[in-house]
């Protein structure tokens, strides 16, 4: 039996307010806002392949999910994850913890939304020589 190749999840981001999330999103973070509006409940914001919905309370209700949630974002090398940590500190973004070579072998740092949800960008350096 041949499987069904999958596309990249798109993670749905819990917010108090999405017009407020998307903005820190878009002006801190560097994404773009595709579509949606707090008053939708729901947006869909990107950033190069990375695409995100951002809800707010009203749209998750009737799901019950809340957050908040952690993702990853898994880049091609350790060097991008420095670029990107470098961007987003100048950015002025919430930075948790600055990059790292982790004893598991990947090189990370990580970010927090203003609902304190939080991103971790990392390069998995397993399999480099």
């Amino acid at each position: 039996m041949i499987r069904m190749t999958l596309p990249a999840a798109v993670p749905e981001i819990p917010a108090t307010d999405v017009d407020k999330a998307a903005a820190y999103y878009v002006n801190t973070l560097g994404f773009t806002l595709d579509w949606g509006d707090d008053q939708g409940g729901i947006a869909g914001i990107s950033r190069g392949n990375c695409r995100l919905f951002i809800t707010n309370r009203s749209f998750r209700k009737s799901y019950g999910n809340t957050g908040p949630v952690l993702f990853w974002l898994n880049l091609d090398n350790k060097a991008a994850v420095d670029e990107l940590f470098a961007e987003l500190k100048a950015a002025k973004a919430k930075i948790v913890a600055e990059p790292e070579d982790k004893p598991w072998k990947l090189r990370e740092f990580m970010v927090a939304d203003l609902d304190g949800n939080l991103i971790r960008v990392f390069y998995d350096f397993r399999g480099d020589t």
